[in-house]
């Protein structure tokens, strides 16, 4: 008896949209970086890029819980002397909100070459308006998405 080898050709991706409106970050990131990852799928390998796309929309309304808003910072750093920079919560959300669910799907996924193909799978939308109405065909409750139920995933 051999070992089912799963390899690039099997790999079939579905596109999955995500309504962030009154979610917590850390939640939603994670139930997205499941999904950028395949595993909510029964043919997962940690070796392989099988997750699907996901689209996330309404990034601008979501939550965060406590005092994060004006206690959590991010920062970024130029590359040259002085070039520190530090940003809280709440300015980062009107600045650019795309940016807070990025950061926070990112940390999540792995620091490999792997994690670096995954993020590029994740669309994020500050509104409503996204592109990619053709590759979803239907839309999906962010509620399914995140429970892991693949079944009801576009093709």
């Amino acid at each position: 008896m051999s070992t089912n080898a799963f390899s690039n050709k099997d790999i079939k991706r579905n596109w999955h949209q995500v309504d962030a409106s009154d979610q917590v970050v850390g939640r939603l990131a994670s139930g997205v970086a499941t999904i950028l990852m395949g595993k909510n799928k029964a043919q997962y390998v940690p070796y392989l890029d099988n997750g699907d796309f996901v689209v996330v929309t309404n990034a601008a309304k979501i939550t965060i819980s406590g005092k994060k808003a004006e206690q959590k910072n991010y920062y970024r750093h130029s590359g040259y002397p002085g070039g520190f920079k530090s940003e809280t919560f709440q300015d980062l959300l009107k600045r650019r909100p795309e940016e807070v669910i990025r950061h926070a799907v990112k940390g999540m996924l792995p620091k490999t070459k792997l994690g670096r193909s995954m993020i590029k799978k994740l669309h994020v939308f500050a509104g409503e308006q996204h592109t990619f109405a053709k590759q979803l065909g239907k839309t999906v409750k962010s509620s399914d998405v995140l429970k892991g139920d693949s079944e009801t995933s576009s093709e």
